[in-house]
């Protein structure tokens, strides 16, 4: 992919069919993998002529579709956050997993099925973990406000470090003292997307939805800002209105990407830095571009981990941690200049 050329309409949709079509590409490959080579008429047969009795049928709809639609669903999620993030903030840095939403959300998950209160139902676990990246971040952003350099990219992110390494650290202390837990979510930690259910999928919808739509609706709004403060206002924004519900916006969807296939790392911050320019001019378009790119981007990860190691898997989340680091490091060099 190439850096959109502006902001203009066509260039615009040529980047999203670009999207689209990487998306679509991988999906289809990533369909066809795995141990199992299945046959390609067992693909106009599940439309047509599906039968309970088909193994391959079976592994397509209960093992390798439901793996591809939460990559998907995930990879969507981290991209709008790091936009919504990124834009809000006026921070090219800001991700989740650097700003410590996702250490807040798994810091949640691991909390409420160690000691649950009540038992955690699976529709709940979204709203779990979009609240605890809620308010870690909130603690990541109150720290940031104090001193001279109120809300610099620095102190953000230096903040948000500290606070994910004190989160992850009581995670640790947590599965060490209690076995289960750690039997329990122990591949969900490393962000894996083996194994999930189709019930936690739907699970995550309701939070996914309303963080794209209401990623959509605040991003007029975001256009405004990105204009400065004082114009923003003067065109009738609230500037701290704004920011929170787009705030919440990224805690909803960094929770929703949590929740189904633990904390990934990076692709919120690679995703918008494909697209550098959507920065200047925030608009509905340019969130469903990097909303695309965000899946794509993680359907390549999660396909890569399949296969590089085959039989074996490797977790989506290391292979992301090792693209988007020396991204990350580029990106904080570039702005330190």
């Amino acid at each position: 992919m190439t850096p959109v050329q502006g902001a203009g309409g066509g260039a615009h949709k040529a980047s999203l069919t670009l999207a689209l079509g990487f998306v679509a590409v991988l999906f289809g490959l990533h369909v066809l993998q795995g141990p199992r080579n299945v046959p390609l008429e067992t693909f106009p047969a599940l439309l047509f002529d599906r039968s309970p009795a088909s193994f391959d049928q079976f592994v397509i709809l209960h093992l390798r579709l439901p793996r591809i639609l939460a990559v998907v669903m995930a990879g969507a999620c981290l991209g709008a956050a790091g936009f919504l993030l990124q834009t809000a903030m006026r921070n090219r840095l800001g991700e989740p997993h650097i700003l410590g939403l996702n250490a807040g959300a798994s810091l949640a998950v691991v909390v409420l099925t160690a000691f649950p209160l009540i038992p955690l139902p699976v529709a709940a676990k979204p709203f779990a973990a979009s609240l605890g990246a809620f308010l870690l971040f909130g603690a990541v952003l109150a720290l940031s406000a104090g001193g001279r350099d109120r809300f610099s990219p620095v102190r953000v992110i230096f903040f948000g470090i500290a606070l994910s390494a004190m989160a992850n650290a009581l995670v640790s202390a947590i599965l060490i003292l209690d076995e289960d837990t750690l039997e329990q979510l122990r591949f969900w930690l490393l962000g894996d997307s083996a194994g999930v259910q189709m019930s936690a999928i739907a699970a995550a919808a309701p939070t996914v939805v309303i963080g794209l739509v209401g990623a959509a609706l605040v991003m007029p709004r975001l256009a405004a800002l990105s204009l400065g403060d004082n114009l923003a206002r003067g065109l009738g924004a609230s500037v701290k209105r704004t920011r929170l519900i787009a705030l919440l916006m990224a805690a909803l969807l960094s929770g929703s990407a949590v929740s189904l296939i633990g904390p990934i790392g990076f692709v919120g911050l690679v995703a918008p830095a494909l697209w550098p320019r959507l920065h200047n001019k925030p608009s509905v378009a340019a969130l469903l571009l990097v909303t695309l790119s965000g899946a794509g981007l993680l359907l390549a990860a999660d396909s890569l981990a399949a296969g590089i190691l085959a039989p074996r898997e490797l977790p989506t989340g290391a292979l992301t941690g090792l693209v988007g680091a020396p991204v990350f490091i580029w990106l904080v060099l570039r702005t330190l200049r």
